[in-house]
């Protein structure tokens, strides 16, 4: 006999407000981009050239597999390193360092795509954000996004 479980399945921006909800000072911005899915998240997920066209935090990032799992050596434009390591999959990337986090997560919308973005810099040790600014800032990441996006594909 199949016990009657309950079930909840979330689309991307979904889990992503759910995760963000139990971590202290963490905001999530959110804003529908008029343009199909796969053309968004096809920018989104091309870390190594785009994430610094609406991450400006960051100058040069670089992708390896480790272990079985995905790593980024990210250098950010003040000339500060991190390691991150990487969850990638589609409408869905999670980045997480010692002291920075990075959430984006994307689903299909009625007007285009619904794209959210969460981070800031991380308390080692807890699920913890520092607050300042951090809406703020996600909010200005995802218009630097809806930008680029709007631009013609080799656009850049």
């Amino acid at each position: 006999m199949t016990p009657n479980w309950p079930v909840a399945d979330f689309d991307p921006v979904r889990r992503l407000r759910v995760l963000a909800a139990g971590i202290s000072g963490a905001a999530v911005a959110e804003r529908v981009i008029p343009v199909p899915f796969e053309r968004l998240w096809g920018i989104v997920s091309d870390l190594e050239r785009e994430l610094g066209t609406f991450e400006v935090d960051m100058r040069d990032i670089t992708l390896r597999e480790v272990d079985g799992g995905l790593e980024a050596l990210a250098r950010g434009r003040l000339g500060f390193r991190a390691r991150f390591d990487v969850q990638l999959e589609p409408g869905w990337c999670w980045m997480q360092s010692r002291f920075l986090m990075i959430g984006i997560a994307a689903a299909p919308a009625p007007e285009g795509t619904l794209v959210a973005a969460t981070g800031g810099f991380r308390l080692p040790g807890r699920a913890a954000l520092f607050p300042l600014g951090v809406r703020r800032a996600n909010a200005h990441a995802l218009a630097r996004l809806a930008r680029r996006v709007a631009s013609p594909p080799g656009d850049g």
